[in-house]
Parts: structure tokens; sequence; C-alpha cells
């Protein structure tokens, strides 16, 4: 079964929301990943739900998952439950526009991971009430979970059927993370994978989101990566993410048409 191509919105960020889902489509990618904040944006600049679904369905995408429910794992008290409120309105908005899941992004600068597994479980029951998943999520220069170990452990403490993981590969190799880490992870709790390159002149453990470059200008062995996923079994969904503020200045049409190619040619397909 072939592996579906989907594209982070974040990789032509500067777009309106509905032009994104145009030119994603236009491109030849399947799906498309969609940040909340972008949705919230639309809609206080008048636009509808409806708005989104129907463009959506015009141009025939599905959506992987929606972008990110955070502080789950900064706050405490009322003001936990304040993000709780807040993960619920996430949850059926992603839901509604028929995602399976919902990333959950990790503290930024809280250290202890111990609480983690807790939360983590506090909203996949409200994923469960609403519809959705929550996916779990490791970012290599966060200070709370930033190795692929620690959050494949975190989620398999959850102890919870639908507790899932989000692979990127430039997370991966920005925390040197190694394969053989890789393969000890089940497909079934991968929920989606994040493909990137990393700056070729900045060393593994140094760099951030706007390092990430396009497939095949880098360092990073895609290929050896793409191989392990298939021998432990995923051939599921990826998606292409980048932050890269040259790439948004440049046609977004061209952007897209070049990663969907190197996508091709990665993955045979």
């Amino acid at each position: 079964m072939p592996f579906q191509f989907c594209l982070n919105t974040s990789t032509i960020k500067p777009q309106p929301l509905l032009r994104k889902i145009k030119l994603v489509a236009e491109a030849g990618f399947e799906g498309i990943e969609l940040w909340i904040n972008d949705i919230y944006d639309f809609i206080g600049r008048g636009g509808e739900i409806a708005d989104i679904e129907k463009s959506l369905a015009d141009h025939g995408l599905f959506v992987p998952s929606v972008i990110a429910i955070r502080q789950w794992g900064d706050m405490d008290g009322w003001e936990y439950q304040l993000v709780l409120d807040e993960a619920r309105r996430r949850f059926a908005l992603g839901s509604r526009l028929k995602a399976n899941f919902i990333v959950a992004t990790p503290p930024l600068e809280q250290e202890g991971q111990d609480h983690l597994p807790g939360r983590y479980k506090d909203l996949l029951q409200i994923g469960r009430e609403e519809g959705i998943k929550p996916t779990f999520e490791y970012i290599s220069f966060f200070k709370s979970v930033y190795k692929l170990t620690d959050a494949w452990r975190i989620v398999q403490e959850a102890d919870d059927p639908d507790a899932t993981l989000i692979l990127d590969a430039f997370h991966n190799w920005n925390s040197d993370s190694t394969l053989d880490e890789l393969r000890q992870i089940p497909a079934d709790r991968i929920s989606h994978y994040h493909i990137d390159d990393a700056h070729p002149d900045k060393d593994p453990c140094t760099q951030k989101d706007p390092d990430r470059v396009m497939l095949g200008e880098g360092q990073i062995d895609l290929a050896a990566e793409i191989s392990v996923l298939r021998e432990i079994g995923y051939e599921g969904t990826v998606s292409l993410e980048l932050f890269n503020e040259e790439l948004w200045e440049q046609d977004p049409a061209e952007v897209l048409k070049v990663g969907i190619e190197r996508m091709r040619e990665l993955f045979g397909q």
C-alpha cells in the first residue's frame, strides 16, 4: 500500500488559509495538515468553518491531523482546567474537519516528564468524547521531551489503547535519535510522519524549526529512515513540514511542486 502524501501548511505559512488548500490540491498532495490558529484567524476575519469544509471537499483533500494543543503539560490547578477546556474546543474543531488526530505538544521550558503520561491520558479521554485522537509529539529543541526514546516511553506509560506518537525526521536527527530506537516503535502506534531535512552547515542538537530545508538539501539520511518505517510496517500518511522563511518568500506553487516531486522520488512513488 503506498504512503499518502500530505502537506503541513507551515511550509507555505504566509498564504491565506483557503489559498493554502487550493495550492496543496493543485500540487497533487492527497491531504493537508491544518493549524488550529490559522483556522481561528480565518474565523476572526469573518470566515466560517463551513467555508473550510467546502474548500476541502471541492479540492478532494483529507486532513490527517490538526495542530496543536499546547500547555497541557505546563499548567496546574484552575489553569490546567482552562487548558482542558481549550483542548475540548480544538478537538471538536478537528473532529468536524474529519481529522483523525490532533498533535499534543509537550512543554517548551518545563523539564519534568513524570506528570506527562497522566496528563496525556486526560487528553485521550477528551479525544474519545469529541471523536479525535491526540497524538504525542516530541520536539528536539524543547526542554521537556526532546528524545524519541522518552516520547515513546511516555506513550507506553499512558497505558491507553489510543496513545500514539507522531514522528518527525528533523526531530529524530536533531536529537541524535537512532534508527534502532525507531525500530522499537510498533507501526500501529505511529499516527503520522513529518518529513523534512536539516540545515547542511549546522550540527545536530543545535538546530531549530527555521533550520529545516527542502528534502535532499540537508544532512538527514531520509532514505534510511524511510527504509526503517517500511521495515516496521508503517505505510501511512506523510507530511512535508518546513518552517523556512526563504521558502516562504518564493512562489508557493513552485515550492510545493519541488516538495512533492522529491517525496515521490524518496518513496519510489
